[in-house]
């Protein structure tokens, strides 16, 4: 179907490879197209007992969705093939979560948006010294979308508001730290994992088999700032925690954030709130195609994806400006409900 997925059968394994290495593998409409239609072909078929989401050469496993054609939607046919774009991710995003069968993903190397789509709804997620995992929308105007609704707010200690709102890398062993992985495993075991899957091994096995002590996790130093700064749901509540506090990482964070859209931020926390209180992933997954449905066209989309992406000036002229800008009656806006017959629902 395209060449920017390779599929295969190997042995009891069905692979889904990632193969635009120059775009560090970033998802097209056609790869999600790809990747559903073997999803569903090998769901069935008994010779396939586990599905490996891999990818091929390149310093990434998947760095995101589309941007550029996701903002020359937004630009030219008032979202509408965006929204068509997000409607079939998070159909494929849901179907990776509900699989029937074990689904083994190697986050190796960068891992943001998209990828993490892909990734964390599946039962087995690894990573690796290269792993750079992060939910950066809100810094081109959008939200932590494609499930992170649900996987960042079910995270410990407000760890997931932090992720959300400052967009912040963390790497393998953070991940494994946070929940976020649930193996860890040096790169170059990698193919030895695989071969044994391949060979129909019992997967948890295998990756406790090749696992290896992760190095102390980074963040951990800071989770008692991450749940006292981020405790609030009121992203100016935040602000002003941080501005209250001493010390250079809250310096730091403050001036992060400070650079994020006010409106993305606001609605990244609504967001995270909504989806605690839901007990299924289809629910979120309808929730978060509302959202982007109204996100994709406001302003704020464009310009973040031209000042951080396009243009790479880093001066995005948000609108609203202010977080005190960004109102109520906006938010309530893009968390309604679509029109009747417009609603998203799961394959």
């Amino acid at each position: 179907m395209t060449d920017e997925l390779l599929t295969r059968r190997e042995g009891a394994a069905g692979f889904l490879t990632l193969n635009r290495p120059r775009a560090i593998h970033a998802l097209t409409a056609a790869m999600v197209e790809a990747m559903t239609a073997a999803l569903l072909a090998w769901r069935d078929d008994p010779a396939v007992r586990a599905v490996i989401v891999e990818h091929s050469e390149g310093r990434g496993f998947c760095a995101g969705g589309d941007i550029a054609f996701l903002r020359n939607s937004a630009l030219t046919d008032n979202g509408a093939s965006g929204v068509r774009f997000f409607h079939d991710e998070y159909r494929l995003n849901h179907l990776l979560f509900t699989y029937p069968k074990p689904v083994v993903a190697f986050m190796d190397g960068i891992t943001m948006g998209g990828g993490v789509g892909i990734s964390q709804p599946a039962r087995f997620r690894v990573a690796t010294e290269n792993t750079r995992f992060a939910m950066p929308e809100t810094g081109i105007g959008l939200f932590p979308d494609v499930g992170g609704g649900w996987f960042l707010s079910r995270l410990p200690g407000r760890l997931g508001q932090f992720l959300a709102l400052t967009g912040a890398r963390i790497d393998g062993a953070e991940c494994l730290w946070a929940g976020l992985a649930t193996h860890y495993l040096p790169a170059d075991r990698l193919a030895e994992a695989k071969a044994r899957i391949v060979a129909g091994h019992e997967i948890g096995g295998v990756l406790a088999a090749l696992a290896e002590t992760a190095p102390e996790p980074g963040i951990a130093a800071h989770a008692g700032e991450i749940a006292r700064h981020f405790a609030p749901d009121s992203f100016e509540d935040i602000l002003v925690s941080l501005a209250a506090a001493s010390g250079e990482w809250a310096a730091k964070e403050l001036a992060t954030l400070r650079t994020k859209s006010p409106q993305a931020c606001k609605v990244a926390l609504r967001q995270l709130a909504d989806s605690l209180t839901l007990n299924d992933f289809a629910d979120n997954m309808a929730m978060e195609y509302r959202m982007a449905a109204r996100v994709l066209t406001r302003p704020d989309f464009a310009e973040g994806v031209r000042a951080v992406i396009v243009d790479k000036t880093g001066d995005p002229a948000w609108n609203p400006a202010t977080p005190e800008g960004v109102t109520d009656d906006l938010i309530a806006a893009i968390f309604a409900p679509l029109p009747a017959g417009e609603e998203w629902r799961p394959l």
